[in-house]
């Protein structure tokens, strides 16, 4: 059995002196400084997922930023390809314009060199004409060899017809 003696007295009233000063300098101290730094953890938390929620919001932001730049290159890319398209355009128009001026050009310089060649052989056609009149004056034959003459000259013109000119 247990044998209470003054020892056994002494050491429960140590201890429960031994329990209220642990409890008066050491226990509330302590938890003083649980309950802190739970205030400190939760704190902590809270800061923690006001900057998740804030980071969430700049992700957002950030994307949005990101859509809209994408959709103004986009713009940007259309807007130089359609202008790349007109000017190319505006190349094509302003060739086929200088070739038809070059090609009317050429028709004319065509018409030109055809007016003056027709201009030479009518030339050439009179210079003829009077040397065989002259020949007609000079052999002084009648109506009917006159006649012979010119018709002789004139098929001899048909037959070295130059172009599409008739003599």
């Amino acid at each position: 059995m247990i044998d209470i003696n003054m020892t056994l007295v002494a050491q429960v009233l140590n201890f429960l002196i031994l329990v209220v000063i642990l409890r008066l300098v050491a226990y509330k101290p302590i938890m003083k400084m649980l309950k802190a730094r739970e205030e400190k953890i939760a704190k902590s938390i809270d800061a923690a997922e006001a900057d998740e929620k804030k980071a969430k919001e700049l992700l957002e932001a950030y994307n949005k930023q990101l859509a809209d730049a994408r959709i103004q290159a986009q713009e940007i890319v259309d807007k130089a390809m359609k202008r790349a398209q007109e000017e190319r355009d505006a190349s094509v128009a302003e060739t086929k314009r200088e070739i038809e001026q070059m090609r009317k050009a050429a028709k004319e310089d065509v018409a030109r060199e055809r007016d003056r060649a027709a201009m030479q052989l009518r030339a050439e056609m009179v210079a003829l004409s009077m040397q065989a009149a002259g020949k007609i004056v000079a052999a002084n034959m009648d109506n009917k060899a006159n006649e012979k003459m010119v018709s002789d000259f004139i098929d001899q013109l048909d037959k070295d017809k130059i172009g599409e000119l008739p003599c």
